[in-house]
């Protein structure tokens, strides 16, 4: 029996989009947590000779691919940067603008909301989350088992069952398989996830209450509160598990008919700086200045691992890397007393409003197929979305991804600036930053206005003339520029009172 005509139109329709599915490149998105721009000697190199610790990897990669040297992270703070990464909205638009910053409070991602990996699930890819969620969860009451557990942050929480992630985590956010940990290694619960459940580090792992005093046994200062964890859980291992478990999926994911999306969201180079002795037969604990340079050597060890696997597995050449922070660098004391520079020539760190505070390193590698080059133009690392929109030709809806905007097009070589405006926010201290045509505004937030709609300018800088913000070119005051002041206060206040969107695909219609 022949096969009938629609039996043969079907093959060739499967035969067709298996073989698309093929053309599509592998897409790793690593994002760092707490990398300054200093804290890679490629960028340092730039500005300085001086060059505390080497990062060969990360060094490569940047030699290999396209460095943007104006490149900044959505907020000066881990949590709120990952939100808008993740979904490709600014900050002010989460129901929690300044952060998530515990892991039993709600997801400020909706249902309904686009993220990075139902993105490329529909352009049909497999999709893979690896290391520090920090976008909020759901766990369920001990003393309710009906009821989502809600408690204030830096209390002892026990009456939470942390065996099972009911909600909110990278499963119910569009990602096939996770390896999570809710809040990164600094914060409860002190646990690991695998497809939101409760992962043991061994095999006579149990639940029990991770208190300072038996962390002070191994030698690990605890960052934040005391709380539930596995009595296993030592951070020092932590970097080394994430790694070999990404290595394995890459092994088992690689040259298979669907291309795969890993994010890998490094546990490095935040506190507890916990470096592991040995890591790919390098030894990294004790062989620089601090514990914290020790983490971004263990880091570069990491990303070397990646590329190893990828070009043993044969996929080096069809796999894109982006890698960028979730915020600028830590200002450590022994970090800063060697030399080492984190944030580069910049004024400030992590949760300041200086260009410091969220200036990050931002890396596009694809071997063989982008040219090395330096790009001055400014993006933001929330504009991933959208150029992996354009990578995979899936048209974005109008009403996701607000505030991406595609340097695809900069990849190629088919423009070579991208004019966009920069909305961004500090940390604790609630100050708001815009950057339009090199002027810098910064406004302080007024925090008895529960709306953020009150913002009182305290700052404007020509980053043009004075990339380094000294308070002496602080211009808040001179007459000469009252107007610009207005003008940028005014543009960020309408805007984002507005909520229309900030992307370059609507800035253009």
């Amino acid at each position: 029996m022949y096969p009938s005509y629609r039996t043969i139109t079907l093959l060739l329709f499967l035969f067709t989009v298996i073989l698309n599915a093929q053309e599509k490149p592998n897409v790793i998105v690593v994002l760092v947590d707490d990398l300054g721009l200093g804290d890679v000697s490629y960028y340092r190199k730039l500005h300085s000779d001086n060059i505390i610790v080497e990062t060969p990897a990360l060094d490569a990669l940047a030699e290999n691919g396209t460095v943007f040297t104006n490149a900044h992270a959505p907020a000066a703070l881990c949590a709120p940067s990952r939100y808008a990464i993740m979904t490709g909205n600014h900050c002010y638009r989460s129901d929690a603008p300044w952060g998530v910053w515990g892991s039993y409070e709600k997801s400020p991602i909706k249902e309904n909301q686009l993220t990075l990996a139902k993105l490329m699930k529909q352009a049909g890819y497999h999709t893979a989350f690896f290391g520090k969620w920090h976008i909020g969860g759901d766990f369920l009451r001990k003393d309710d088992p009906k009821t989502i557990y809600r408690g204030p942050r830096n209390k002892p929480e026990l009456d939470v069952d942390i065996r099972k992630i009911v909600g909110g985590g990278p499963r119910y956010h569009g990602f096939d398989y996770a390896l999570s940990f809710q809040a990164g290694i600094q914060d409860v619960p002190y646990a690991i996830y695998e497809n939101s459940i409760f992962k043991p580090i061994a095999k006579n792992s149990k639940i029990t209450f991770i208190t300072q005093a038996k962390m002070d046994k191994i030698g690990v200062k605890l960052d934040k509160a005391e709380g539930l964890g596995d009595s296993h859980w030592n951070p020092t291992h932590m970097g080394r598990l994430l790694i070999y478990t990404a290595k394995n999926y890459i092994e088992e994911n690689a040259n298979k008919d669907k291309p795969f999306f890993m994010y890998y969201s490094a546990l490095a180079v935040h506190l507890p700086h916990t470096p592991t002795d040995e890591l790919n037969g390098m030894k990294i604990a004790g062989t620089t200045p601090s514990k914290h340079l020790d983490l971004v050597k263990e880091l570069d060890v990491q990303i070397q691992m990646l590329i190893n696997t990828l070009k043993e597995q044969g996929i080096y050449d069809d796999t894109i890397i982006m890698l960028t922070s979730d915020n600028g660098g830590l200002l450590r004391k022994n970090t800063l007393k060697s030399g080492h520079q984190p944030s580069d020539i910049y004024r400030g760190g992590k949760n300041q409003a200086y260009e410091g505070g969220n200036r990050v390193p931002f890396i596009i590698s694809w071997n063989n197929h982008l040219k090395h080059q330096l790009n001055g133009s400014p993006v933001l690392g929330l504009d991933i979305m959208a150029t992996l929109a354009d990578l995979t030709q899936i048209d974005l809806p109008d009403d996701q991804a607000l505030d991406s905007s595609s340097f695809l097009p900069m990849l190629k070589n088919e423009t070579e600036v991208l004019n966009r405006t920069i909305y961004s926010q500090s940390g604790t201290s609630k100050e708001v930053m815009l950057i339009k045509d090199n002027f810098k505004l910064i406004m302080q937030v007024d925090k008895t206005d529960l709306s953020n709609n009150t913002q009182l300018p305290i700052a404007l800088f020509d980053l043009k003339n004075n990339p380094t913000e000294t308070e002496e070119g602080n211009l808040i005051l001179n007459k000469e520029y009252q107007s610009k002041m207005k003008e940028l206060s005014t543009l960020y206040h309408t805007t984002r009172k507005s909520g229309r969107p900030t992307a370059s695909r609507f800035l253009n219609n």
